[in-house]
């Protein structure tokens, strides 16, 4: 058994989860601690501001205590797209690594997406057959399909939820002519980034994952939280429809009072269900299953691949692309 922790600085929010594990179970989630940064709206010309910085090295503070704690044996701390396309990421990831107590690394939109689509693998089985996955962040869009644990294709499109709401969806509630021409761009974007998968093999299985997903499954009459992982949850496009038609008129505060949508989502709910409504016109998807395992998972569960079967673990050990590393606690 191991004691892993996982810090995923993301456009949202900052996440701090520590799981027990090991080769061939179930990660089994011990501690989580997490704050609602959305890190995409603190961009100050492109850049990381510095009230946003000051949260995020407090919050790294507090992790890394949390870590030490805990009895955390390894730690990986990672980043998507808010501070991958800041002009001053690589000093903040610098500055927050030294927080931290281990590098803060980077990983490219294609790797968020082959680590959410093995994760969306390893929770369905093989018995989904081909899989495709749909992951909505707060930055981008990941999309991945295949019939094994690797994807035959891996696609990131900067279409967050969060990205859309900013760059899109002035006013609150935004116009119908404004949300028209969100609509328009959104899809006249993602229409020229689909071909790989629409050229793939057909899905058997369609899954989702993120907040966002499970937000408008939720709207559309999908089963609380609280009722745990295990329960089916299923979004068809029609209920999209009807979801996209009552978010549209609907302010913020308005929107927060619906179930499944928390304050600091309640902004960008309706640009999430604009991508997510695109997305399943255009792949012609008619039904999708919430996943509750997703891009965090995944990287654990790569980790947990590298183990020996003695449990040691690696001193280092790619689980991404070149720039995602496992470092061990000091």
């Amino acid at each position: 058994m191991v004691r892993l922790g996982v810090i995923d600085i993301g456009s949202n929010t900052v996440h701090m989860l520590v799981v027990d594990a090991h080769h061939g179970a179930r990660p089994l989630p011990a501690v989580s601690h997490k704050i609602a940064l959305r890190l995409s709206e603190h961009l100050e010309d492109g850049r990381v501001g510095v009230r946003a910085i000051s949260t995020l090295t407090g919050f790294l503070d507090e992790a890394r205590t949390l870590a030490e704690d805990q009895g955390v044996e390894q730690v990986l701390a990672f980043a998507t797209s808010a501070l991958r396309e800041a002009d001053n990421g690589e000093a903040v990831l610098t500055m927050l690594g030294e927080h931290a107590g281990t590098p803060v690394h980077v990983l490219s939109g294609a790797d968020e997406a082959r680590m959410t689509f093995l994760a969306a693998r390893r929770w369905c089985g093989w018995s989904a057959g081909t899989l495709l996955v749909l992951d909505i962040g707060g930055g981008s869009l990941e999309m991945a399909t295949g019939m094994d644990e690797e994807p035959d294709a891996a696609i990131s499109v900067p279409l967050g939820a969060g990205r859309v709401t900013l760059d899109m969806l002035p006013g609150d509630p935004p116009s119908a002519d404004t949300i028209r021409d969100a609509r328009r761009a959104i899809r006249a974007q993602l229409a020229s980034s689909v071909r790989p998968l629409l050229r793939a093999q057909e899905p058997d299985t369609v899954v989702a994952t993120s907040k966002t997903f499970r937000s408008l499954a939720r709207l559309a009459g999908a089963a609380p939280s609280s009722e745990g992982p295990l329960v089916e949850r299923v979004l068809t496009r029609e209920a999209l429809r009807g979801v996209v038609a009552q978010l549209s008129p609907l302010s913020a505060g308005q929107r927060a009072d619906l179930p499944g949508v928390s304050v600091t989502r309640a902004p960008q709910v309706l640009g999430g269900a604009l991508v997510a409504e695109a997305a399943m016109d255009l792949l012609r998807v008619e039904r999708l299953t919430i996943c509750p395992w997703a891009l965090r998972e995944g990287l654990i569960l790569r980790r947990l691949d590298t183990l020996s079967d003695a449990g040691d673990a690696a001193d280092e050990t790619d689980v991404g692309g070149s720039d995602t590393r496992w470092i061990s606690v000091a």
